[in-house]
């Protein structure tokens, strides 16, 4: 119990100080810190104790109020987290009402701060803590109650097996614990940080003669952050700033002891519990108990009227779940397969379900995704599993991976990653003609298999400081502006970089005009997945190339060939252009 209380309050504090918080400092900041400081005192020269007609009088000042506001963050984050779902889903409500509902609450108490009569009413309720009567300048729990319903913190392993027990009702104490510690751990930072702000307002005089103007632009940034909520805007903001926290994360996320603790790479629940009956690409049908639920969706698109699917509903057709991220080389191969069996088989009682679980930051953005599927061909729901919830529930590991499902709602085959797809194409016909013997059939899609042998080819190459795989160079390769140099010599399957670089978690982009990378390889195909504005301009077996990149991350072709071939590639990357990572076929 000690270990978990210590996961979570480390998971909490790598959060509270990640871009993702930065949406709520605004409002940390006004209401929480420089309201509660001190008004300015401005006595008569002439010894009287009357206050100039400009100037306020000292009045007792709500000490307490941004320890309230962090109370009600933490109660209404960890109540809403772990119990929300599970009384909405009693209650037979949407999932998005308690969201909605610390919205109104935002968005009111920011009108009560414009509108000081108003607040009186909204935090009359409240008035029992620790106060004996509602005072307008003293309250802050509502307010935290608000941020904790709508607060939305970076998806991690800590969170994710706290949505999880929340979503199946699996609470125990060890979960409560958990997310206990988590909430307070995310929520320290957010307290030092209105201290600081009142701080900063007591030595600063022009904060402590303008509390009016203080309360009014609180009040206004208060609204604004509930509609911005409401439209997704901070989402923006957070992808627009690097993420300065990720090494921090990555080492959490890798951490053996982390993930014993919190069972990572299975949380076992009653729904996904006899997954392990199955075996990864068994030849024959398998029995490995009821399909677990999709759940946690931000977003669908390719249903009617973008509405979600459950898998209740679809009891008489056979289900082929397929996990994919679009930037994935890996699944860009297994999709033809897909969109096949989908067009072959659509008719004959087959639903296929692509889960798009995000490996990377960019994966998350909807259009990126919905662009994507249209490039792909992909006609067949899509479903954003943007905090890997569905990912998690079924205890997935790997790009791509694919689970059928029969009519019944058992699960009966799984295979993760490439490959076998005339396997898992015999085994869908075998289960089509079992939910309907009269079914007619048409002939196998007969898709080429384009699968590589990954033991001859160079392993994907990630670019970013804390996803690097690969990199041959002797410098200190982690976050922050860089200069590098080619060293004398360089091993297969490895990158190396020449000049000014800025790294971020996730990619890498020239410092200056323009950076250098080095590749040696072995494939048949070498892909490059970038983002931005520029060009990237490439030498190989004596030719160069220069390709336009413009626009939202996509994987672009370098060079391709008949057969696995071992070379080298320079690669000149032009200014404004993001790269991520190298794939190979």
């Amino acid at each position: 119990m000690l270990t978990l209380a210590l996961i979570g309050l480390i998971g909490g504090l790598v959060t509270g100080i990640s871009p993702c918080i930065l949406p709520v400092l605004p409002v940390i900041f006004l209401s929480g810190g420089v309201q509660s400081a001190k008004p300015s005192v401005h006595k008569e020269q002439n010894g009287g104790g009357v206050a100039t007609a400009d100037a306020p009088v000292e009045t007792k000042v709500p000490r307490s109020r941004p320890y309230l506001i962090i109370l009600g963050l933490v109660v209404s984050f960890t109540l809403v987290t772990l119990f929300g779902s599970l009384l909405l889903s009693i209650l037979g409500l949407p999932q998005d009402v308690l969201r909605w509902a610390g919205l109104i609450v935002l968005a009111l108490i920011g009108i009560g701060l414009i509108v000081p009569k108003f607040e009186h009413l909204l935090e009359k309720p409240f008035s029992w803590i620790p106060q004996r009567r509602p005072d307008a300048n003293r309250g802050g729990f509502a307010l935290g109650l608000g941020l904790g319903a709508v607060y939305v913190p970076c998806a991690g392993p800590v969170l994710a097996a706290i949505t999880v027990a929340g979503s199946t009702g699996k609470i125990g104490l060890d979960t409560v614990v958990l997310t206990s510690t988590f909430a307070i751990g995310a929520a320290l930072p957010l307290l030092i940080f209105a201290l600081a702000g009142r701080r900063v307002a007591e030595r600063v005089k022009a904060f402590r003669k303008r509390q009016r103007g203080i309360r009014i632009t609180a009040g206004i940034v208060m609204i604004a952050l509930a509609i911005g909520l409401v439209f997704n805007l901070p989402a923006l903001l957070q992808r627009a700033i690097p993420d300065y926290t990720s090494g921090l994360q990555n080492d959490i996320n890798n951490s053996e002891q982390v993930k014993k603790a919190l069972n990572l790479g299975g949380l076992e629940n009653d729904q996904n519990k006899d997954l392990d009956l199955c075996t990864d690409g068994a030849k024959d049908l398998e029995s490995c108990g009821k399909a677990p639920d999709i759940k946690d969706i931000q977003q669908w698109f390719n249903t009617p009227g973008n509405a979600p699917i459950d898998l209740a509903q679809l009891r008489g057709k056979v289900v082929l779940l397929d996990f994919w991220a679009y930037s994935c080389i890996n699944c860009q191969r297994s999709i033809p397969h897909v969109t096949a069996w989908d067009k072959a088989y659509r008719d004959a009682g087959l639903q296929v379900i692509g889960v798009h679980s995000p490996e990377y930051a960019f994966e998350k953005e909807p259009g990126n995704v919905k662009a994507a599927a249209d490039k792909f061909g992909i006609g067949y729901p899509v479903a954003l599993d943007n905090n890997l919830s569905t990912w998690t529930n079924y205890r997935n590991r790997f790009w791509p991976a694919h689970y059928l499902i029969d009519a019944d709602g058992t699960v009966r085959h799984i295979k993760f990653g490439e490959g076998d797809y005339a396997t898992t194409e015999k085994l869908i016909r075998e289960l089509l003609t079992k939910a309907d013997p009269g079914v007619r059939l048409p002939a196998a899609t007969g898709t080429t298999d384009d699968t590589p042998d990954t033991s001859a080819i160079t392993r994907e190459t990630y670019l970013g400081s804390t996803k690097r795989v690969n990199f041959a160079g002797t410098e200190d390769y982690t976050a922050g502006a860089k200069t590098f140099a080619y060293p004398a010599t360089q091993p297969p399957d490895t990158f190396v970089l020449n000049g000014d670089w800025t790294l971020t978690s996730q990619n890498i982009t020239p410092t200056g005009a323009e950076g250098k990378i080095l590749l040696n390889y072995r494939a048949k195909e070498v892909r490059m997945v970038l983002a931005g504005k520029g060009t990237v301009t490439y030498t190989a077996k004596g030719q160069t190339k220069t390709i336009q990149v413009d626009g939202t991350p996509n994987s672009y072709q370098l060079l391709s060939t008949q057969d696995i071939e071992a070379g080298a590639l320079d690669v000149t990357v032009g200014s404004g252009v993001q790269a991520f990572s190298f794939t190979f076929g």
